[in-house]
């Protein structure tokens, strides 16, 4: 598969990347993953105004590495992340296979490491998603459109 350009394409896949790791079916997503990859984010990290990361965990059921773009917030060096796939009812894939194997991969940019994700705090979820909720607004109203409490999460880099 070769990275596209703004204007370009990628042809849908369900075969893995040359590191192994899925992307989605879906042709937008995986052109802007493939165009973040090749540019080390310069493009595709802001993705309509709106800051995104690279998030890469194993599949629950599967076991295979699966690669997401995600909007992002910062908490310190921490990063924060909203599950809320759209104001579905069902929380998003990724979500659930950060639940059951938390050990994540993350790319900001050009820069890739390891972390580990958490649902946030009761304490501190009102704080992170008002931060969050100012990145990308839609979340409120996302909030009102689902009967489910669409979790926050923090993941916390291995930095050494």
């Amino acid at each position: 598969m070769t990275a596209a350009s703004r204007a370009g394409s990628v042809v849908p896949s369900n075969e893995p990347d040359a590191d192994g790791v899925r992307n989605s079916p879906l042709p937008d997503v995986q052109n802007h993953v493939q165009r973040y990859l090749a540019t080390d984010g310069a493009d595709g990290h802001d993705y309509y105004g709106f800051p995104t990361l690279l998030l890469t965990t194993r599949g629950r059921r599967t076991g295979r590495q699966i690669r997401t773009p995600l909007i992002y917030g910062r908490d310190g060096d921490r990063i924060v992340l909203i599950a809320s796939n759209g104001a579905s009812p069902k929380n998003p894939n990724w979500y659930q296979n950060l639940v059951a194997d938390p050990e994540v991969r993350v790319q900001v940019r050009a820069d890739r490491f390891v972390a580990t994700g958490r649902i946030a705090t009761a304490e501190e979820r009102p704080r992170l998603w008002e931060l969050m909720a100012k990145i990308f607004p839609k979340y409120d109203e996302y909030a009102t459109e689902t009967t489910r409490d669409i979790p926050v999460v923090v993941l916390e880099p291995h930095r050494g």
